[in-house]
């Protein structure tokens, strides 16, 4: 299996870390591969599908212009109590 030697940030390193010593990887060596793996895969789908480029348009409705249901005038009685 080919090798390669990786500098990484303290905060990345340390983030290893602590999943190691969470339990989610049996050491450090498995915990980098899986990551790289999970992160290639994702990287991979977000490439293949930005072609039809939805999720730019999902985040693009300014906060005025979004609706909060808690500001409703609605009935004063829902019919819920506390």
């Amino acid at each position: 299996m080919p090798t390669a030697e990786v500098s990484l940030p303290d905060k990345l390193d340390s983030e290893i870390t602590q999943l190691v010593e969470r339990g989610e990887f049996l050491n450090r060596e498995q915990a980098v591969e899986n990551l790289l793996s999970m992160g290639i895969t994702v990287y991979d789908e977000t490439a293949s599908s930005s072609s039809d480029e939805p999720a730019e348009e999902m985040f693009s409705q300014k906060a005025e212009e979004q609706h909060d249901p808690a500001m409703d005038e609605g009935p004063a009685d829902d019919g819920y109590t506390l």
